[in-house]
């Protein structure tokens, strides 16, 4: 009887996870967003943004991520970094949002998936 209990329980977590990477990608779904575009968007704005993270700067958890259109601050928790290596060469789509300082903005990181 307990062991049904256990898999049932198992089962439903693992089914939930699943689900939650997938991604939705219909009407509604965040669409990939430019450095420029979120450097004048607002407060806690939801971006998507694609292409490297060139530098680890001073602060802890910061890094600078740069595109075609310029470079801005980002910050990503160190659980949130991907289980594999990567460099500045590496194309990756970070997910998160604008946070807005009283001096800059940078990107406040919830996900971070390298782009084959």
């Amino acid at each position: 009887m307990k062991a049904a209990y256990l898999t049932l329980l198992l089962t439903s977590l693992f089914s939930t996870a699943t689900l939650a990477g997938a991604g939705y990608t219909g009407p509604g779904a965040q669409s990939v967003v430019t450095v420029a575009t979120a450097q004048a968007a607002s407060d806690d704005t939801p971006v998507v943004l694609q292409g490297h993270i060139t530098n680890r700067l001073k602060d802890h958890e910061k890094y600078e991520f740069k595109d075609n259109t310029g470079t801005i601050a980002v910050e990503i928790d160190d659980e949130d970094l991907p289980p594999v290596p990567f460099d500045d060469k590496t194309l990756v789509k970070l997910t998160g949002e604008v946070d807005k300082g009283l001096m800059s903005r940078e990107i406040d990181v919830d996900r971070v998936e390298i782009i084959n």
